[in-house]
C-alpha cells in the first residue's frame, strides 16, 4: 500500500500561503504608513500666542485631554506632578483656543479616541513683533580655547615620523588649557609647544560636553622646532544676512549655526562681532554647484554692527548697535507660527548690494515635524528678477526673513543643490527659543 502526493498540490498551497502572508504584509505596511502620516502631521510642539484667538486645524482623526503639569512638593525631598484636566481637544476639525498668559501644557493624543498617537507639548508665548531686517552681515567669532581640525605627521630630524597628538586628541577638541595656563589664540598654543623643550603637556580639552584632561609629548621636526603634529583654528569668519531685531535691539540671523568648515562641528565661542559688510559679488547659483554672494568686510571699531552672544542649532544672536536699530527698514510685524503657515504666495527680504528688497517665493510644504529643524518650511524662487541675478538661494542668503499675508514666519537656510532655485527655511518660532 503506498500514497501518491501530488507535488503541484504542494506548490500551490504554498503560493497561497506566500500570498496570504504578502498581502498580510501589504496590510500592515499600509497602516504603518497612514498611522505614520497621521503622527507627522501634528508637531510634537505647538505654539500659541497669549490673550490671541489660535484656530488648530490639522484635520487628523485624533482627540485627547490638554493638561496643565502642576508640580508640587510633597511631605520629604520628593516631588510629584499632577496632571489638571483642562480642555477636551477634538483635531479632526478645526480648533479654536485662546490662553490668557504665558504657560505650558500637554496634550496626549489618541487616534479615533483609542490609539495611542503621540504626546504633544503646547507652549503658550508672548504676543510679539519683530522687525524683519534682510541685511547682510560680516561675520566674526572668536572659539573659546582652540579648535582641533585636524590630527597629522611630521619628518623630524633623522627622517622618522611622528605624531604626537594620534590617539591623544579627536578632531573636534577644544583645547582650553595647557600645564595649567589658559590658551584663548592658536598663537599661545604654538608658543608654548614650541618653547616644550620636549617635556610631556597636560593639555585641558572640551569633547562634546565633557572636559578632560590629556597628556601628550611634543617631538622635533626636521627643521629643530617642536611640534604636536595638530592643525587648529580659533576664529572663523563669513557674510549672512540678520533676520530680525526685536523691540530691546536683540537679533536673530542665519537660521543656522556657524559650524567649522572642517568639522562640521557647531563652534562653541568666547566672542562674536557683527560687522557692516557691502556685497561686491554675485556668483549665480546652477545645477550642482551653489552660488554665492561675496562681500566686503573692514573689520574695523567704526563698522560694528552688534555683538553675537549665542551661537545655536537655530541661529545666531545677541544684540545691535543702536545705530543698526535705526537703519533697519521696516516696520514691526507680527509673527506668523507653523500652524499659520499655508502653500502659497510668499516673500523674502535679502540685499544683493545695495538697498535690502522683497522678491517672490512661493511656499511649496510645511514639515510640520521634521527632525531637521532649519528644514521646517520647503519654498521655490518665483521672482524673475532674483532668478536673473542669482539663479535663486545662494550661499550669503542664510537669514533672510520670510514673510507672508504680513507676517514674519521664519528664514530661509539652505539651498537645493539640484534645484538652486529651491530650498529650505526654518520656523520663526524655532529662532525664538533658543
Amino acid at each position: 500500500m503506498y500514497c501518491q502526493i501530488d507535488s503541484g498540490s504542494l506548490k500551490g498551497h504554498a503560493y497561497k500561503k506566500f500570498l496570504y502572508m504578502l498581502l498580510i504584509a501589504g496590510v500592515f505596511a499600509v497602516m504603518a504608513s497612514v498611522y505614520y502620516s497621521m503622527w507627522s502631521s501634528v508637531p510634537s510642539t505647538i505654539m500659541i500666542k497669549a490673550g490671541v484667538d489660535q484656530e488648530l486645524d490639522f484635520r487628523v482623526p485624533a482627540s485627547g485631554e490638554l493638561y496643565k503639569e502642576a508640580v508640587e512638593a510633597s511631605s520629604g525631598a520628593s516631588i510629584r506632578a499632577n496632571r489638571q484636566k483642562s480642555l477636551h481637544v477634538d483635531l479632526a476639525k478645526p480648533v479654536t483656543v485662546k490662553a490668557a498668559q504665558v504657560d505650558q501644557y500637554k496634550l496626549y493624543l489618541k487616534l479615533f479616541g483609542m490609539i495611542p498617537l503621540k504626546e504633544v507639548d503646547v507652549e503658550v508665548i508672548q504676543d510679539i513683533k519683530l522687525r524683519p531686517a534682510g541685511i547682510p552681515i560680516g561675520i566674526y567669532v572668536k572659539t573659546r580655547g582652540v579648535l582641533v581640525v585636524g590630527i597629522g605627521e611630521f619628518e623630524g630630524e633623522e627622517g622618522q615620523t611622528y605624531s604626537p597628538g594620534k590617539y591623544v586628541f579627536q578632531t573636534g577638541d577644544y583645547i582650553l588649557e595647557i600645564n595649567d595656563q589658559e590658551i584663548n589664540a592658536k598663537r599661545e598654543l604654538i608658543d608654548l609647544v614650541s618653547h616644550s623643550e620636549g617635556q610631556e603637556m597636560v593639555f585641558q580639552v572640551q569633547r562634546g560636553e565633557a572636559v578632560i584632561n590629556v597628556k601628550a609629548k611634543p617631538e622635533l621636526n626636521k627643521n629643530g622646532e617642536y611640534k604636536m603634529g595638530i592643525w587648529v583654528r580659533d576664529n572663523a569668519q563669513g557674510v549672512g544676512t540678520m533676520t530680525y531685531i526685536d523691540e530691546n535691539g536683540g537679533f536673530g540671523a542665519l537660521g543656522h549655526g556657524i559650524n567649522d568648515i572642517d568639522t562640521s562641528t557647531l563652534m562653541t565661542l568666547s566672542k562674536g562681532t557683527l560687522y557692516h559688510t557691502e556685497i561686491i559679488g554675485i556668483t549665480r547659483g546652477t545645477i550642482g554647484s551653489p552660488g554665492e554672494l561675496t562681500g566686503f568686510i573692514e573689520y574695523d571699531d567704526n563698522n560694528i554692527m552688534g555683538d553675537i552672544t549665542d551661537n545655536t542649532p537655530k541661529g545666531i544672536f545677541g544684540v545691535c548697535t543702536s545705530d543698526t536699530r535705526q537703519k533697519a527698514g521696516y516696520d514691526y510685524i507680527p509673527i506668523g507660527l507653523k500652524q499659520e503657515i499655508k502653500k502659497g504666495k510668499a516673500q523674502i527680504i535679502c540685499s544683493l548690494g545695495g538697498e535690502t528688497e522683497i522678491y517672490d517665493i512661493e511656499v511649496i510644504d510645511i514639515n510640520l515635524e521634521n527632525d531637521n529643524i532649519n528644514r521646517g518650511i520647503v519654498l521655490k524662487i518665483t521672482d524673475p528678477d532674483l532668478l536673473s541675478v542669482t539663479g535663486g538661494i545662494v550661499q550669503g542668503m542664510s537669514g533672510s526673513p520670510i514673510i507672508q499675508d504680513g507676517r514674519l514666519i521664519g528664514a530661509v537656510t539652505h539651498v537645493l543643490v539640484q534645484d538652486p532655485a529651491k530650498g529650505y527655511g526654518i520656523f520663526i518660532e524655532e529662532m525664538l527659543v533658543h
